[in-house]
């Protein structure tokens, strides 16, 4: 009687023991999680151009690994579809850049397979047309960075055919013209992310002369000048630095997500401009990928296509930064 007992208490411990050990684990779990979205109608490429305007992602050009495209698409993220729309005017090309300014699109720069490109496109999504603005005026290039910000277009960095740059240039739509501006401190660099949180751009990753970059950077547009943020290795556990990433914001928070690190990888941090810190979530669930795309309004997020070794994709996931990871969904 008695050794039975003391098998029931040995037995209460383990479970006890088993229970909190489940639960630590639980506690432990990546916040974010990934949810599959329509896959893309079109051809499967990597190295498109996107922007957002209104809750509709836009998305062309590209690389399918045969033959550089023109195409151009919209995706609703309201109604899950995708949709074609005017074909892209100037030459098929990839690596190039997309942003958007009031209302109105810009896909220009990149790489038509012999050669690094300068031309700039404005898209008008209410009438579905294009029109060529003013060409960049500084070398031409590809795998360079732009974003929009307080009415401009703001583009940099990339590689020359010979060199990385780091130069940066801002666009204004309405006297269609380029002005250099002061460029920032750190390394040159192709294939950066940027991302905009309270009108304050952050900006980082990128190679150049074969080394993953970790200089972080915060530009100002209202004074056009940059502050020097802690390094992308700051801590011991990050694994951030990269190229060929995307990058968003939500919420406050900015967004790095894939890309290259040595190979073609999933994971993804988020970053707390409050102090500088970065943290890892859940890795995009679909195939580890560079060269993919990224749609956000503000309040929902999209990572898709792209390419994986010599496999180019087509698949879209929506990204929830505050529900906890489901690999069911």
């Amino acid at each position: 009687m008695k050794f039975r007992k003391l098998n029931y208490f040995a037995l209460l411990l383990f479970t006890t023991f088993v229970f909190i050990a489940c639960s630590s684990d639980d506690d432990d779990d990546e916040m974010g999680n990934w949810m599959d979205r329509s896959i893309f109608d079109g051809r499967p490429r990597s190295g498109s151009s996107a922007f957002t305007i209104d809750g509709m992602g836009y998305m062309g050009v590209g690389y399918d690994g045969d033959d550089y495209l023109n195409d151009f698409w919209s995706y609703d993220m309201e109604g899950n579809y995708w949709s074609q729309k005017a074909d892209f005017p100037g030459a098929p090309r990839s690596a190039g850049v997309g942003f958007d300014v009031d209302g109105k699109g810009y896909i220009g720069s990149g790489y038509d397979g012999l050669d690094e490109l300068g031309d700039f496109y404005q898209y008008d999504p209410k009438t579905n047309t294009w029109v060529q603005i003013a060409n960049f005026p500084g070398t031409a290039r590809r795998s360079a960075t732009a974003f929009s910000v307080n009415g401009y277009g703001y583009f940099g960095t990339g590689f020359d055919g010979d060199n990385d740059r780091k130069d940066f240039w801002k666009y204004s739509p309405t006297t269609n013209a380029w002005t250099e501006i002061e460029g920032y401190g750190g390394n040159k660099k192709r294939a950066a992310s940027a991302f905009v949180i309270d009108n304050m751009v952050y900006f980082g990753t990128g190679v150049s002369n074969g080394v993953y970059t970790d200089d972080f950077w915060k530009f100002d547009p209202s004074t056009e000048t940059w502050a020097k943020l802690l390094d992308l290795d700051e801590e011991d556990s990050y694994a951030i630095a990269r190229s060929n990433a995307v990058s968003f914001s939500l919420n406050g928070y900015g967004y790095i997500v894939s890309g290259a690190q040595n190979g073609a990888v999933a994971s993804a941090w988020q970053y707390n401009p409050l102090n500088d810190t970065w943290e890892e979530v859940t890795g995009f669930e679909g195939s580890s990928r560079q060269d993919a795309i990224a749609f956000c309004n503000g309040s929902r997020a999209f990572v898709g296509l792209g390419k994986t070794g010599s496999l180019y994709l087509d698949d879209l996931d929506e990204f929830f930064p505050d529900m906890e990871y489901d690999d069911e969904d």
